[in-house]
């Protein structure tokens, strides 16, 4: 370090570049934790919102000209670019258990960028930055609220695949094909009957995160150090929370039992499980959709999907199901990070959970995976399917199952006998039935029809 500065924590002097915002803790962080992922941007943006809240709650006891400064100061870094502000920002997830260095990094660089608006002024990161907090509850209130927001962006991008579904099972509603169970052949359904389950897990799940994202608006805010409150002004949180509504369309909340706030994070971990949820649903869907499109001549065969790109280095012509093979990896993903959660939120100690980086980073993983991948997976899959009618027909038209149709009729036993002949002896169902002299040819025609055996036309 050829260029820098010295300044002072409790600890003494700390070597810090010229040219950097932050401070000393920021640069012991620095110092003593260099591996992994750095602290997601979007937490850093939340703690920046909530550092200009605190300044406008706290203006009449670190008086206006300071309240102003700190906001001039955030407004100025909230502006900048992802990579510009990564610059201020560098400090790694796996540090501190408290998120108390990632909140001095952001107390640091707000004190230092107020300076620079305006030097007459002296801004403090601790007394004046930090106000009425403390890391163990504004922590935390950050990581609910970036948690929500990306919820809320995750629930939209469902919400769009839903709608695609639905044009496809409106499209599809009587095009018949053959149901499988077990991997085995099983009585007919419409292709739009197939979609709606798929429809109706999407919905389902939608239904969940709705319902349980509510407990993510709980704030931890005005706990300060362990619970009690001790250093933060009345009304203080009320405010924070209030200004976290307005800015984010979320009702957030602050009447909450900050010592749950501080030592527990189960929002997180019950709202991780219905990620888990939905992306347990999106690989079946997804394994389904490419398995109907397997082929395309040696495969199932029934649905055609579109050509994005290239599928194979070797084999010339080859098309793969690329974007069933990212939803499912990041599925993958999200389920093993729902370990990672649930143990996180686990662990701690008497009033405070001491897992709080990677908590929220690993939330924050699973949400962004899911929302990218499900854009992709609706856009460049699921809106080009299209299926392949001779394919579905010949497949019904050669299957056993619709011997249950007769089961009404003539009995399951002697249906049985039926298709088990027409198997050995390589023949239809339909000459089967009729050689067995159980069933005219009449009779079967009639009672074996594959677009009455789905029932569409009964709702």
């Amino acid at each position: 370090m050829q260029n820098y500065r010295t300044e002072e924590d409790t600890l003494g002097p700390v070597k810090i570049p010229a040219d950097a915002l932050w401070g000393p803790q920021t640069q012991r962080s620095l110092q003593n934790f260099k591996t992994g992922a750095k602290m997601p941007l979007e937490l850093i943006k939340v703690l920046l919102q909530l550092k200009k809240a605190a300044a406008v709650a706290n203006e009449n006891e670190i008086t206006l000209v300071k309240s102003n400064l700190i906001i001039a100061a955030v407004d100025h870094l909230l502006k900048l670019d992802d990579a510009e502000l990564r610059k201020s920002f560098p400090l790694v997830i796996y540090q501190t258990g408290s998120g108390t260095q990632t909140n001095m990094n952001v107390n640091e660089v707000v004190a230092n960028m107020a300076a620079k608006l305006d030097n007459t002024v002296e801004i403090l990161p601790n007394d004046d930055v930090n106000h009425g907090q403390s890391s163990n509850d504004i922590f935390p209130t950050a990581m609910n609220i970036t948690a929500a927001v990306s919820v809320g962006e995750l629930e939209q991008v469902v919400s769009r695949l839903i709608n695609k579904l639905a044009e496809k099972q409106d499209q599809y509603w009587r095009v018949v094909k053959i149901g499988r169970t077990h991997l085995q052949d099983a009585t007919p359904l419409t292709f739009g009957q197939e979609i709606s389950g798929w429809k109706s897990m999407l919905e389902h799940d939608l239904g969940y995160l709705k319902k349980l994202a509510s407990t993510l608006n709980e704030l931890a805010i005005g706990g300060t150090a362990v619970g009690t409150g001790l250093n933060t002004s009345p009304h203080f949180a009320e405010a924070i929370a209030h200004a976290m509504s307005v800015l984010y369309g979320i009702d957030f909340t602050a009447d909450t039992n900050k010592f749950y706030g501080l030592a527990a994070h189960s929002g997180l971990n019950i709202v991780h499980g219905a990620l888990k949820t939905l992306a347990s649903d999106l690989m079946k869907i997804a394994n389904d959709i490419r398995f109907l499109a397997s082929g395309p001549r040696a495969g199932y065969g029934e649905l055609n999907i579109p050509a994005n790109e290239p599928g194979s280095s070797i084999m010339p012509g080859k098309v793969n199901p690329t974007q069933a093979e990212a939803v499912t990896m990041a599925a993958v993903k999200v389920i093993g990070n729902d370990v990672t959660i649930s143990m996180a939120a686990s662990q701690g100690n008497f009033e405070m959970n001491v897992y709080k980086p990677v908590l929220i980073s690993t939330f924050l993983e699973s949400a962004k995976l899911l929302t990218g991948t499900i854009i992709a997976f609706t856009d460049l899959m699921v809106a080009g399917i299209t299926v392949n009618e001779e394919r579905m027909q010949e497949l019904v038209d050669c299957s056993l199952m619709t011997v249950t149709a007769l089961s009404p009729h003539i009995g399951y036993h002697d249906s049985a006998k039926i298709a088990q002949q027409a198997q050995k002896d390589g023949m239809t169902l339909r000459e089967a039935a009729i050689n067995s002299g159980m069933v005219s040819a009449d009779q079967f025609d009639q009672w074996v029809d594959p677009v009455k055996m789905t029932r569409i036309d009964e709702k």
